[in-house]
């Protein structure tokens, strides 16, 4: 059975040779993976890969080669772990079942019922199209499937339906030391580069230097000048947390390859759209929240903003009062980026998301109208075109 399975890899790509052959025999000669079918798994995808880029061909040739196998019964049976307990809790839908639920009918109308339906509603409920639970239909809680809803108690999205999220989010600093691959970045930054002399004039001017000394009779006269500086601002906001946690590691280059190319660099972070307030560390946001007020009377118009974010959401998230899906938002989300970019008017949002998707998510199409269609790819073409326009 094991040759089979030896060979099976070897049609599907995944190039074993016969020392990894014999490694993992030997291994199961040991009885390393006696009696776990989990444990077999983990022994023959360390054995038998040794290039973590076959892993997805592993586990494909893995499930289709032993998808007959079952666990042994009796004493040997494991306790099931916690966590695949409350996964059989969660209510697996097919698509002709998902298109009969039908949406509540718009913002005003969901927030409406789940006022009720928190008056209402006395102990816990699973599985139902009402009240607010787990495994059903309803617009409220979680692990269900609901085309327009309200995430509660559900620690990451799985369907990316829900237009507000009733839970606090918790996220992470992008990293600045990050240099793979940020060489190319810089270079497509370096464009929007402007130097000018400023400060004490440290530097020798050497043709200076050269013409004073010839009409000073070869006298040495030193000529010196003020040191160049690139004296380019820009505002980088940046989107955390959700679907951006997708894209951190290209933005963790753009953020190391940004800080290495502008002295006047100033980074704030956002969650999905621009609201009355950014900050400036995710594990303490709540102590250094900035007033977006407050930043446009800081940094001034001759900053260039660039937004970064997948600008995938709700639309209730940039149309709506009260449609920020982590707190409420007394005015609507494009009312602020509308301040931001008529304040700044050299901007632009680069979205990691591909292009050839972005009609596709209407939230996308609503901040490239607000934008005034200044978005751009965030790709080495997508950077470039965009230094072309904040450089005009």
């Amino acid at each position: 059975m094991f040759a089979g399975f030896m060979f099976a890899l070897r049609q599907g790509g995944v190039p074993v040779s016969i020392t990894e052959y014999l490694a993992f025999l030997g291994a199961m000669q040991a009885g390393v993976a006696n009696y776990s079918l989990d444990d077999f798994y983990y022994l023959g995808r360390s054995t038998l890969v040794k290039d973590e880029r076959h892993l997805d061909r592993f586990d494909r040739v893995f499930g289709e080669f032993f998808k007959g196998l079952e666990p042994p019964e009796g004493d040997l049976m494991r306790e099931l772990p916690e966590e695949w307990l409350r996964k059989m809790a969660e209510k697996l839908l097919t698509e002709e079942e998902k298109k009969q639920i039908e949406a509540l009918g718009g913002w005003e109308k969901l927030m409406e019922t789940l006022r009720q339906r928190l008056a209402e509603q006395k102990g816990r409920h699973q599985g139902g199209s009402k009240w607010i639970g787990t495994a059903g239909t309803s617009p409220f809680g979680a692990h269900g499937y609901n085309p327009e809803g309200i995430r509660i108690g559900q620690d990451e999205s799985r369907h990316r339906r829900a237009v507000k999220v009733w839970d606090k989010r918790e996220f992470k600093d992008l990293d600045d030391n990050v240099e793979i691959g940020t060489r190319n970045i810089k270079i497509a930054l370096r464009r929007l580069r402007r130097f000018a002399r400023q400060g004490e004039p440290t530097e020798l001017d050497m043709p200076d230097t050269i013409r004073s000394t010839a009409n000073n009779a070869g006298m040495l006269d030193l000529k010196l000048v003020p040191e160049r500086h690139n004296k380019v601002k820009v505002l980088l906001f940046l989107d955390i947390g959700g679907s951006m946690d997708e894209h951190v590691r290209v933005c963790e280059e753009l953020f190391s390859a940004a800080r290495g190319e502008f002295k006047h660099l100033e980074y704030f972070y956002f969650h999905n759209c621009v609201y009355e307030r950014v900050w400036k560390n995710n594990r303490r946001r709540q102590e250094t929240q900035i007033s977006t007020l407050e930043l446009l009377r800081t940094y001034g118009a001759d900053y260039k903003a660039i937004f970064v974010g997948d600008a995938s959401m709700s639309p209730y998230e940039i149309l709506m009062q009260g449609g920020s899906v982590e707190h409420w938002n007394d005015e609507p989300g494009n009312v602020w980026l509308h301040r931001l970019i008529s304040h700044y008017r050299r901007s632009a949002w680069l979205n990691p998301t591909p292009e050839e998707s972005w009609g596709y998510t209407q939230s996308i199409g609503i901040i490239r109208q607000q934008m005034e269609n200044r978005m751009f790819p965030l790709t080495l073409n997508g950077l470039d075109e965009m230094t072309k326009e904040l450089s005009r």
